[in-house]
This record gives C-alpha cells, structure tokens and sequence, in this order.
C-alpha cells in the first residue's frame, strides 16, 4: 500500500443528519445560522411528481420564503438565470437544494451568479492545453445553502457548479468556496421519492468515480480510507438496491458511500498525473440525452482501465486485490453485468456510425482539469469508442 507521506487534507464542514427525521432538523438548522428567509431550489421531477416540495414547506413552516422548481439534468443555463430572477425577487437569506445533482448544482450556481451579480460568460473558469486554467475569484458574500439529497450525488459538498450553455464551450464551471453547504439531511423519506432506475444511475456516478480514484496511488491515508469504504458499499448495496429497490436501508447506504466519495476527491485532485484522460462520458450524455451520467461512466470504465493498464500497473493490482481478483477490468464488466447495468455501448443504443463526430467533439473539448496527458487524438479516441463497442 503506497500512502502519501506529504499531503493536504480538506475536511468540508458540513453537519450531517442521516436516517428517519433527518428532514425534521431542517428548521434547527436554518435558525442556526441565523436566516429567517429559506428559499427552496428543487428539481423539475421532485417538484411534479412527488410530495417531497410540499413536505420541505411545511416542515420550514414561517421560515419559508418561496421556490424555484424547474431545475432539470445538467443544469442548464437558461434554467439557472430563471433561478437567478425568482431568488433575486424572493429577496431570501438561504437556499434550501431539494432533489439530485441537479437540483443541488443548480441551488449552487444561482448563489454564485445572484451573490456576483455578473454573468456566467464573466465569470467561468478558462481552460487553456498546457496551461493552469484561469479561476474567477468570486469574493461577494453568497446565500449559504442546506441539501436535502433524493439520490446519491459525488457533487454534493463541492465549492462550485458547473451549468450547461448551449455556446461553446458548453460546460462552464463557477467557483466560489462560500457555497459549500452548512448541512446534508439525508432522508430516507426523501431518497424513497426517486425512483429505482434513475438512483441505480446515480449511484453508479459514484460507483465508478471511486474505482477510477482507486487505480492511483500516493492517496493520503484519510482519503484512501474514504474510498475503500465507498467501494466496499457499493459492491455490497448496489445488487441490494436492484433486488430491492425499495429498502431505505440501501438507499441510505448508497448514498452515503457518494458522501464519502465526495470527501475523498477534495484531496485528490492532483493524482490523475500522466493518466490517460477522456472526458468522452460527457461527450455521450450531452449528445444522447437518454443516456445518464452513471451509464456513460459504466460503459467506458473497463476501457478506460485497460487504457491506463501500463502507466496505473500499481494502483491497477491494488484495485484488483480489493475487488478479490486479478483482471479488475473484466471484474468490474462482470459485476455490472450482475446488476443488470450496460456495459458496452451498443447497449445503450450509441450509434457506431456516430463514433467520429464524438470524438472530434471531445478533441475540440477544453479538458477540465484532466491532466496533461488528456487523449485528443480524433483517430485514438474512435478507437477508445471502437474498443467499447
């Protein structure tokens, strides 16, 4: 086992209430930081089709000052600046994030845009080949903001959200430490409202953010120790969640190993090192639509291994003897396809006709932080997609 010996640890602050009545400590800790005015930023499909919105109403009582409930996938920018004008209107002091990675990314990003007052394109972090990206330092005071998760979600204690523009480049991230959240209230009563499918995507998000995390050496101790545990939960409890979808128990527990996947990446940023790198998962979801984040993960991650075999062989083999086997590539393949989960993309119905135009997309691609040796080679990257085929 290769630890760091040498490293900085960031512990985010969050308070944590997990199981039954988490949802109920939501007025205590509004009151906690002194606001009176909660606003609630919730996703489309929470908002529609479950009882959960109403429920966070009542439960805030006199502290309720409004909502916003059309956060949808990838947050789009329209959608936030129509968040940005609903909260500068409200005039609220605290933002309550109810729903999934969306709902939570979206909460984050109009705190920074309405804090700022300027726009995203002012304000994004620029990526330039070879160079440290250009950071907006976002210095106003922010809307502190509460999560109440209805899915497991990697993004959830971050200091920053990235939205979707329709101009490229299509991914634009914001940053701004303030918006980390004051508390997590992770509620079976809320992850019950999201139904089986879309928290089997969500958890395999995490699922294969902590297996790409674990091909690394060097981790500090902490972090390791974070994502050991997290994937130790999601072999155990994601064929739990597809026999049971259900059990709150499961979902409580998937959604915890997000958290402690979540913790551990905010030390392990600067491991990816020589890595073979592709961002060709959000290539896939922003061009195909029916296709989620832990779908597209899922379909590359044997690829993407094997890609890495000879630079990662250390990590590779400590990674293998975790899961109790030799090849962790085939696995890994074989362990989704016990759970029922896709693992090549013709399953997911990607055309191979398409496999050019996507890789020239992802060339063409800024490379968010994906490490200096990202493949942006158009004749490798359709070979990538061709040995995932």
């Amino acid at each position: 086992m290769n630890l760091s010996t040498s490293f900085r640890y960031l512990a985010p602050a969050a308070r944590l209430h997990v199981g039954p009545g988490a949802l109920d400590q939501l007025p205590a800790e509004v009151r906690r930081v002194g606001a009176r005015r909660a606003f609630i930023v919730a996703s489309r499909t929470v908002s529609r089709e479950t009882g959960l919105v109403r429920r966070v109403r009542d439960v805030l009582g006199e502290l309720y000052a409004g909502s916003f409930e059309e956060a949808v996938r990838e947050s789009p920018l329209r959608s936030v600046m129509a968040g940005v004008r609903e909260v500068q209107a409200a005039g609220p002091d605290l933002i309550v994030a109810v729903g999934g990675g969306s709902a939570i990314v979206t909460a984050r990003a109009i705190s920074i845009i309405a804090g700022e007052g300027k726009t995203v394109h002012q304000m994004y972090t620029r990526h330039f080949p070879d160079k440290p990206p250009i950071v907006y330092r976002a210095n106003a005071p922010k809307l502190p903001n509460i999560l109440v998760p209805t899915t497991p979600t990697t993004g959830a204690d971050r200091g920053g959200a990235a939205v979707y523009d329709e101009a490229p480049p299509h991914r634009k991230e914001l940053y701004d430490p303030k918006t980390r959240p004051l508390a997590i209230l992770v509620d079976p009563e809320a992850l019950l409202t999201a139904p089986a499918a879309l928290y089997l995507d969500t958890s395999l998000t995490t699922f294969c953010g902590i297996v790409d995390a674990l091909q690394y050496t060097g981790h500090p101790a902490l972090a390791f120790a974070d994502y050991r545990q997290g994937l130790q939960m999601c072999l155990e409890y994601l064929p739990r969640l597809v026999a049971d979808p259900s059990g709150a128990e499961v979902r409580i527990q998937l959604c915890m190993a997000g958290v402690l996947a979540n913790r551990a990446s905010q030390s392990t940023y600067n491991l990816a090192g020589m890595a073979r790198t592709t961002s060709l998962d959000r290539t896939i979801r922003y061009r195909y639509p029916h296709v989620g984040q832990g779908a597209a993960n899922a379909v590359l991650l044997a690829t993407s291994l094997r890609m890495n075999a000879g630079i990662l062989s250390e990590g590779q083999t400590q990674l293998a003897s975790m899961l109790g086997a030799t090849d962790a590539p085939g696995c890994l393949e074989a362990f989704l396809r016990r759970v029922g989960v896709a693992v090549r993309l013709q399953d997911l119905g990607i055309p191979r006709a398409d496999f050019r135009l996507l890789a020239e997309i992802e060339a063409g691609s800024p490379a968010f932080g994906q490490g200096a040796n990202r493949v942006s080679d158009v004749e490798e990257l359709v070979w990538l997609l061709e040995s995932a085929w």
